[in-house]
Order: C-alpha cells, then sequence, then structure tokens
C-alpha cells in the first residue's frame, strides 16, 4: 500500500481518495510512505524502499503487476504528480523493495488523478479518465507490458462509452475483460452503471454496457472479482451523504450477467468510501477509508461464493484456516474474523502465491497474447536485475493446482457438469430494472415432479464478430434487436422485400456450410429453448438477462439456440430474421441448430407459410418462405459444451446411441433424407417421469417415441457426456430436470399459444460448467401478451400485441384471426403431464 492521506502509519488513512477540495489542485497531507501487510502472520510493516522515491500523492491508482507495484497519476502537496510510470520491483527483496521510473517513449496519459488503472489480460495496463486539474476526462490508454519499448497508446474502443469519468473502479476478470463500475460524471453526478472494456484478439477493443443495473450510484468504491463475480463494496453519494447500509455491497454475476440482491443486510463495517481492496483466493481483504469524517484503520475480510477454493490457499491441516472456516459459518462480523484469519501459517502464503500464478498462466492463455508471456513487468528490464527462476517444488505445486481447478487447455474434461441449486426469476410486475431474485429449484411447483434421485481443448473466444462494417444483416439488427422499446408494426407488413430476405439467407448458408453438424463449443454459454415466433419473449429474455450485442454480453459468453424459431406465433418473421443476422454478424459467438419446426411440411401447416403470405404477399412471400427453408436444410442438427453437454431440439430416441450418429448425417438435409436418426432427434421425448423405462409409443402420434430415463443414463455413458439438454416441450417452470437430472428439458416461450400460462426459461452455463436457470413469467393481465386480433382493452390509442410490445394507434388488422384459428383447429402439444383427454394426438407438433 503506498502513499495516500495518512498522519502515521499504519494508522488510519483514506486508501484511494483525495481531499475534497481540489483548489489549486494540491492536496497537503499526503505521503511517499510503503506499507506491507502480510496474511500469513497478520502483520503491517513499513517497507524502506530503495531508488528513485515518487513524490507524495493521493488519488492514484496503483496495481500489481508480477511480483511489482505500478503506481501512476496522483495529486499530493507539489500539486498533480507527473505522467511517469512508476515501479515498486520485488523481485530481488521483498523486504526491501526499489523503485523504478519506467522509461516509456511517445505521449502518455499525462498528469490526473481520481482515475482507474487495471491490468487487462495480464498484459496490458489501461488507464480510464480521472480529472487532469482542468476537467472530468474520458480518454483510455493502453500500455503493453509485453512489447519493449514501452509505449502509451491512447485507444479509441468502439461500442457504448462511458462519459467522462473520476473515482470509478475497475477490476479485470480473469480472462481479460475489464469492468469499469460507479464513478462520478463531469455534473458532479455519482453513477450506477457498469461498463466492459475488451480487447479482441485482432488488436480492437471495445466498450460494452453490462446488462441489468445496478441497486444504487456510487463512486470511491472498491470491486474485486472473485471467480465471475464481481464484489462492489462501500462508495459515496456525495454530499456527506454514503451509500446506504444495506446497499453497501453489490454483487454482479458475470456469468449470468444479473447483479444479485444480497440475502441479508451486510454488515456496518463495509459502509466506506475512499477504501482499499483486493481478491486473494475466493476471499475479498479491505483496508481503510473514510465514514463520515472518521478515518479507519481496520482491515476487513469477506468470503466470495465462488472463486479458489480456500482449501487451495491453506492446507487441511491448517488451525487458523480450520477456525476461520468455522466462524465464517457462524455468520460472525468481518473484523473478528479477519483477527482468526490473520493467524494463519506460512504454507498458506506459498500457496496463495501458486493460485496467484495459476490464474496468471489462465488469463495469458484466454487473452491469446503472442510472444514471451511473464508476469507483467519483465524483471530484467532494470539493469542488474536478474530474473528468478521457478523451483520445481513450486512448478509441481502449480501444476496440481491447475490440474484441481481445470485451468489447463484440456482439463475442463475434469470438470463435472450440475445444475445450480437456485434459479434467477424476473418477477410478474418487474420493469425491466436489472433486478433479480432467487430462489431454490425445489420451490418450483411443477420442475421437480417428474425427476427421481433414487438408486475441450480451447474455451470460446471473448468475441469473434464479422469484420465487415456494412450489409443487411446490420440492417437487420439495427431494425429489431431492441429489447427495451421493439413493438409491432400497427399494419403487419414485413420490413424486409423478397430479395432483401433472400440476401440474408445466403449470406447465414455459407456460414453454415463452414460449420458441421454436431457443433463442438465451449463454456461460457446462454442456452435458449423453444421461441416458436414469439419475438417479444425473446426480447424480455435479452433485456432483462443481457443481449447478443456489443451493449449486452456476447464480448464474454455465446448463445445457442435449441430450435423452433417459427410457427404458433405472431412474429416468427421477426424471430428468425433477426437470429439469421446475429449469425452472420458474430458467426463465432452465436450458434443455431434445427428444430422439428424447422422442417418445409411442418412450417405449411402451422403458421409460417401463412405468415410469410400475408406479411410479404402471396407470391413473394411464398418464395420468401422456401428461400428460408432452404437455410433450415443446412442447419447444424446438435451442439456439445465442452464434449461434457450433448445439446439438441428433440432427443436420443430409439436409434441414436453414439454422438457419432448425428455428426455423420450430411447437409442440406431433408426430413426424408434424414431417416429415422434425423427423426428421432428432432421429435423424441423423454416419458412422463422418472419411474417409465424404456421406449414408449409418443403422444404425439404414429411413429414417434418416448425414451425412458434408463436410456438416458446408458447413452450418457457410453458417451461420456454428463448432461443432455433439449428443447421441444413446454414445461410449466420454463426448465425440467428427467432422469435425475441427467436431462433438462428447457422452453424459452411463455404462455405458449396463449393458453399454456407456463413461464419461460434459458439456462446459463458458466466457466465452471454449473447451469443457471434464468426465468421469465408471463405478463400480468394488465400487460397481457395476447395476439392483436385477441385485444381486450384498447386505451389512448394504444393496444398491446401477443409478443408484449406496444401497437400505436389502436387500428386492428383486417383478418387478424388466423393464428388463434390455426392454433385451435392444430393444438399444439400440451405441457409435459398435462396433455388433455381426448385430444387427437396426431396433431401435436
Amino acid at each position: 500500500m503506498y502513499g495516500a492521506v495518512s498522519p502515521g502509519s499504519p494508522t488510519p488513512r483514506q486508501a484511494r481518495g483525495g481531499s475534497s477540495s481540489h483548489g489549486g489542485a494540491r492536496l497537503s497531507g499526503a505521503t511517499d510512505v510503503v506499507h506491507a501487510f502480510e496474511v500469513a502472520s497478520g502483520a503491517w510493516s513499513k517497507l524502506e524502499c530503495t531508488g528513485d522515491q515518487p513524490t507524495p500523492r493521493a488519488a492514484h491508482a496503483a496495481v500489481a503487476v508480477g511480483k511489482m507495484m505500478v503506481v501512476f497519476g496522483g495529486i499530493g502537496p507539489d500539486g498533480l504528480a507527473s505522467g511517469e510510470l512508476c515501479v515498486l520491483d520485488f523481485t530481488t527483496n521483498p523486504n526491501q523493495p526499489k523503485w523504478h521510473k519506467v522509461e516509456v517513449q511517445g505521449d502518455n496519459p499525462g498528469p490526473r488523478y481520481a482515475h482507474s488503472m487495471s491490468l487487462v489480460a495480464h498484459r496490458f495496463l489501461v488507464v480510464i479518465g480521472g480529472n487532469n486539474g482542468k476537467q472530468v476526462m474520458g480518454d483510455v490508454w493502453a500500455l503493453d507490458t509485453a512489447d519493449k519499448p514501452y509505449r502509451w497508446t491512447k485507444i479509441e474502443p468502439a461500442g457504448a462509452c462511458p462519459p467522462p469519468i473520476m473515482y470509478a473502479s475497475t477490476c479485470s476478470r480473469s480472462d481479460g475483460l475489464l469492468l469499469l463500475h460507479g464513478g462520478r460524471n463531469a455534473s458532479n453526478r455519482p453513477l450506477s452503471s457498469t461498463f466492459g472494456l475488451v480487447r479482441h484478439r485482432d488488436g480492437r477493443w471495445e466498450w460494452a454496457e453490462a446488462p441489468g443495473q445496478a441497486l444504487t450510484p456510487r463512486y470511491q468504491n472498491t470491486c474485486a472479482f472473485t471467480g465471475s463475480r464481481l464484489y462492489v463494496t462501500g462508495g459515496t453519494l456525495g454530499g456527506g451523504r454514503m451509500v446506504d447500509e444495506s446497499l453497501s455491497v453489490a454483487v454482479l454475476d458475470t456469468a449470468m450477467g444479473a447483479w444479485l440482491l444480497p440475502e441479508e443486510t451486510p454488515e456496518q463495517h463495509s459502509r466506506r468510501c475512499r477504501h482499499a481492496a483486493c481478491s486473494v483466493g475466493n476471499y475479498v481483504f479491505i483496508y481503510g477509508g473514510l465514514r463520515g469524517t472518521a478515518l479507519l484503520d481496520d482491515m476487513l475480510v469477506a468470503k466470495g461464493t465462488e472463486g479458489v477454493n480456500p482449501d487451495d490457499i491453506a492446507a487441511l491441516e491448517v488451525a487458523p484456516w480450520r477456525n476461520w472456516r468455522k466462524l465464517a459459518k457462524r455468520q460472525i462480523p468481518l473484523d473478528e474474523g479477519s483477527t482468526v484469519l490473520l493467524e494463519a501459517s506460512k504454507q498458506e502464503a506459498m500457496a496463495a502465491l501458486n493460485v496467484n500464478a495459476a490464474r496468471d498462466a489462465m488469463g495469458v492463455q484466454y487473452a491469446g497474447a503472442q510472444g514471451d508471456h511473464a508476469e507483467g513487468f519483465d524483471p530484467t528490464l532494470h539493469a542488474g536485475v536478474a530474473p528468478r527462476t521457478e523451483s520445481a517444488l513450486q512448478r509441481n505445486q502449480l501444476h496440481r493446482f491447475m490440474a484441481r481447478e481445470g485451468l489447463s487447455p484440456r482439463n475442463l474434461s475434469s470438470q463435472n457438469v450440475t445444475l445450480y441449486h437456485r434459479a434467477v426469476v424476473v418477477h410478474r410486475d418487474a420493469k425491466s430494472d436489472g433486478l433479480m431474485h432467487q430462489l431454490s429449484i425445489d420451490r418450483f411447483e411443477n420442475e421437480g415432479k417428474r425427476v427421481s434421485f433414487g438408486s475441450g481443448e480451447k474455451r470460446s473466444p471473448l468475441l469473434q464478430q464479422s469484420t465487415s462494417q456494412r450489409g443487411l444483416h446490420k440492417v437487420v439488427i439495427r431494425e429489431l434487436l431492441r429489447p427495451r422499446d421493439w413493438a409491432p408494426t400497427m399494419d403487419h407488413r414485413f420490413f424486409l422485400h423478397e430479395a432483401e430476405i433472400a440476401q440474408l439467407c445466403d449470406q447465414v448458408i455459407e456460414r453454415f456450410k463452414d460449420e458441421t453438424s454436431l457443433l463442438k463449443l465451449h463454456a461460457p454459454m446462454k442456452i435458449f429453448g423453444d421461441l416458436h415466433g414469439q419475438f417479444g419473449d425473446l426480447m424480455r429474455l435479452f433485456s432483462e438477462y443481457g443481449s447478443p450485442s456489443t451493449t449486452g454480453d456476447i464480448t464474454y459468453i455465446d448463445y445457442l439456440f435449441l430450435g423452433d424459431y417459427v410457427d404458433r406465433g405472431m412474429h416468427s418473421l421477426e424471430t428468425i430474421c433477426l437470429l439469421l443476422a446475429l449469425k452472420v454478424e458474430h458467426p463465432n459467438n452465436v450458434h443455431l441448430i434445427r428444430g422439428n419446426h424447422e422442417a418445409v411440411d411442418i412450417n405449411a401447416l402451422f403458421g409460417f407459410r401463412d405468415e410469410c403470405l400475408r406479411r410479404i404477399g402471396e407470391e413473394s412471400g411464398h418464395r420468401s418462405w422456401l428461400k428460408i427453408n432452404e437455410v433450415f436444410n443446412w442447419m447444424p442438427l446438435a451442439a456439445t459444451i465442452e464434449d461434457k453437454i450433448l445439446c439438441m431440439h428433440g432427443g436420443i430416441g430409439r436409434s441414436i446411441l453414439e454422438v457419432q450418429q448425428i455428426a455423420d448425417l450430411k447437409r442440406p438435409l431433408t426430413m426424408e433424407e434424414g431417416g429415422v436418426v434425423l427423426m428421432d432427434l428432432l421429435w423424441s421425448d423423454p416419458t412422463l417421469n422418472d419411474g417409465v423405462e424404456g421406449l414408449q409409443p409418443s403422444p404425439r402420434g404414429p411413429g414417434l417415441v418416448t425414451f425412458g430415463p434408463d436410456r438416458v443414463r446408458d447413452f450418457c455413458q457410453q458417451n461420456n457426456i454428463q448432461m443432455i439438454v433439449r428443447a421441444h416441450e413446454c414445461v410449466m417452470d420454463g426448465f425440467e430436470r428427467f432422469a435425475q437430472g441427467h436431462l433438462i428439458t428447457l422452453f424459452s416461450a411463455t404462455n405458449y399459444c396463449g393458453t399454456a400460462n407456463n413461464a419461460g426459461a434459458i439456462l446459463v452455463l458458466g466457466r465452471d460448467l454449473t447451469l443457471v436457470p434464468k426465468l421469465i413469467h408471463p405478463l400480468p393481465p394488465t400487460q397481457v401478451s395476447v395476439p392483436v386480433q385477441d385485444v381486450v382493452d384498447v386505451e389512448d390509442g394504444l393496444v398491446t400485441s401477443q409478443d408484449g410490445g406496444v401497437q400505436l394507434g389502436g387500428m386492428r388488422p383486417t383478418n387478424d384471426t388466423w393464428m388463434q384459428e390455426l392454433n385451435e383447429q392444430r393444438p399444439p402439444t400440451p405441457p409435459r403431464g398435462r396433455g388433455p383427454p381426448g385430444a387427437s394426438p396426431v396433431t401435436f407438433a
């Protein structure tokens, strides 16, 4: 810990703040002393540093780069610190580190304070915003620590950029995603926004606004990652007001794309600003800061809910860590827990270093960095400093740790796929404000009724999107990807013409030709079930849980759709055209597989052909319908994720014994050409519950089958698969387990056909192969998403539509009951376990 305002040491200090008055750009009372806290002994020490000591300062930024601490900017008694980069090197003598001034060529960010700095992908120093004594800044600078001579580069990231900002907090995830949270804008208003900054493999930088909304604005707060969760602590609102105690701790789950409500009110200890925080393994350490006018000198320790297991930091036989875990279970105050923690032995410190080294190795691999990768700055960049070699013992410890944690390029095969014990739910009256609730999956009324609990070589890149800057697909995305304000057109005419639809189809066919019938994908992944033309539900899912755009979350998670994009709903054209456009724009991040309704003989009967004719024109609509079905014949048929999860539309039926049978299917492929394997893949269902084994006739009609839990278990064992995720059936809670949890049915459209009253769900697969269900409920009666023909209320010229959008004008198109009549003539398959007595099974699709 370097500098900051302090009357002594290690007495209270504002570890990351500046003076509340910046007149004359000077700050008295700033120090240049360095203190170190040894986790193993729990002792603070004042370090006697050698070398070229920086000037006293506060409101600076500091970040660890390997075994060095890099300091930039700040403000002190003599005004703003220079634009030099100062490095405190612990490599040769940790007890007496040495200061260096790093020689950097060219322009630099210049003097500033209250800025943010982070190390991205364990390689790039990134400086964001701050105040240069005259104005709040919004610029972004990067320095590549692996490229000498060192040079600052002012970058102009694409995407939705944050405003000029100061006193924001930043932290980088292990895979190279930087998050910027909170801060104060040029109007002195605190912010609640969160932005992600990513460097693509082709060298481009891009901003993306994180989905959801934090609970409160704040600045002079801190943030720290444990695993994929960002822990935000403390902060102020300005004017002497602190962030409320109940909101002083916030958690952004970046794997789920949602802010989580704390289950309990945080302790008063976390209510502070201008403090310091960092994570070590699965723990977040917080020191000092300001509460009101009182300087704080306490050390807080909080345990994260994911990340590195504490057993990997300290061996089980180390008593102090055992005591810490016992006390944590009693939910003790943080300061008491920290006292116990500080008694840990030196074994813990060595293991913690291994954890950090493992994270370095993981981050370099994810970032795709080139050349030799040291732990940040090269320790030999200064004369007389020799690089340290790693002992065989340390290497062995590191390799064992990486093998356990799944950090090597091929080791995800050792991890188990699990369904998270809670589901994320948007309440029926939520208004897209980003706030989520978590419910135990055991509390769902229908989901668990039929399940019995008796006796990759590489990860997905952060983002690989189309390099084209212009194209029809971009027009489609700009017109349709509007999660918060999309509304159907009043006259129901589709905005694309026949030639444009044909052009889009030709583009996406070329993408599908480059893919295999069985996709081999990697976590993290967001998985969608049946949509059936309910475009409003797709927009709601994008709005609540993140969208596939540069302002959404596609920079760090892929999207997989399991088929049945058309039929039954009123907006199949919007649904399929947007997904095809997204496939062109993000060919390696958006994945589409085929459902049973992606077949010309089926969607000729269940609404899609009629929609094309009505909304595009008789002849043009017919040709467009045939062209889109040509695309369907080229669609991949299934996908594996990390070779552990098999995703398909229907099931394994009677004929699919090996995954390779799916891979062997050649495309383009019609239903007739695909034979019984394609029929089972797209049409088969699980049996009614885990008590019905073997193969049974399907209620859908002759020639179709259902398969029991024994078939699922045998298939998974033979193919080394841990989980099957499939769609095809409406389930009341949006997701439903089968075969002791080895199979999950997923359905994303709510209130299917306007009658089922079911929830819709997606599954979010994290890097640790944990599946998290995320739900939306049917809209309540006041916002009921009924077809336009079933308008129940017209008021002030507004008409609610089937997909939850709002139509302007109140004019109802003529002959607008066609979809309702069609669904009545050809009723959909009822939700699992709710088949109406006497219903004709031949019509189910």
